[in-house]
C-alpha cells in the first residue's frame, strides 16, 4: 500500500471529463501492455502513469482484461483500417508502398498499438485472445489478397509463388516496424522515403507512381 503511495502521479484528473479521463487510462494501459504484455502488466502502473486510483480503473472497465481488451480493440481496429484502405488504387507494386504509408502514419507515436496486437503473454484461449487473433487475420487476409493481385496484375509467378511472396510480404512488414522500434526517433515520412528508396534499388521500376503520402 505505501508503495503504491509513493509512485508519481500525473496531476490534474480532478473534475476531468469522464471520456477524457478514460482515454488518459486507456493511452497508460496501452504503453504499459505494450511493454510488459498482458501477462506481466500492472494495472497500479497504469492507475500510477495516469494519476488515478486504482479503484478508478475498476470503476471505469470492470477488471484488467475488460482494460486491456479495450486496448488492442482499439489498437487493432486504427491498423486494420489503415490497411483497408491503402488497398484502394492500382493492383501494382505501388500498393506495397500505400500500405507501408498507411501504416507507418498510423503507428507513428503509438508503435506500442502494433506490440499489443501481437502480444505473445496472452493465454491461449478466452476473450483477449480472440480479440488480437481477429485482427491479426484480418491484417493476414488484406496481406495476403494484395499480394495475390499484384502477382495477378503481373500475369506471372507459378501455384505457390503466392505462398512464399504472402511470408515475404509479412516478414517486411514485421522486419520494418521492429526496425523502426530501434530508431524511434525517425517520423513516418522519413520511414515511408526510407522504404521507397530501398525498394526503388530492389525493384527496378518502382519508383513510377509510388511516391505516396510523403511530406
Amino acid at each position: 500500500m505505501g508503495k503504491e503511495q509513493n509512485r508519481p502521479r500525473a496531476v490534474g484528473t480532478k473534475g476531468m471529463p469522464r471520456r477524457e479521463r478514460e482515454e488518459l487510462i486507456l493511452d497508460a494501459a496501452a504503453h504499459e501492455f505494450a511493454r510488459k504484455g498482458y501477462a506481466r502488466g500492472s494495472t497500479a502502473e497504469v492507475a500510477a502513469r495516469a494519476g488515478i486510483s486504482k479503484p478508478m480503473i475498476y470503476e471505469y472497465f470492470r477488471s484488467k482484461d475488460g482494460l486491456y481488451l479495450t486496448c488492442v480493440e482499439q489498437a487493432g481496429s486504427r491498423i486494420v483500417a489503415a490497411v483497408r484502405s491503402a488497398q484502394e488504387g492500382p493492383s501494382d507494386i505501388t500498393r506495397a508502398a500505400r500500405t507501408m504509408a498507411a501504416i507507418f502514419r498510423t503507428l507513428e507515436s503509438r508503435l506500442h498499438d502494433w506490440d499489443l496486437v501481437y502480444d505473445t503473454t496472452l493465454p491461449p484461449d478466452g476473450a483477449l485472445y480472440e480479440a488480437a487473433t481477429a485482427h491479426r487475420r484480418e491484417l493476414n487476409r488484406l496481406g495476403a489478397a494484395g499480394v495475390a493481385e499484384v502477382l495477378a496484375c503481373a500475369a506471372a509467378g507459378e501455384s505457390l509463388d503466392a505462398d512464399l511472396a504472402t511470408h515475404l510480404w509479412y516478414g517486411t512488414v514485421s522486419a520494418a516496424i521492429a526496425w523502426w522500434r530501434h530508431h524511434p526517433e525517425q517520423s513516418a515520412d522519413a520511414m515511408i522515403a526510407r522504404f521507397e528508396r530501398i525498394s526503388t534499388v530492389l525493384y527496378p521500376g518502382f519508383t513510377a507512381g509510388a511516391r505516396l503520402g510523403v511530406g
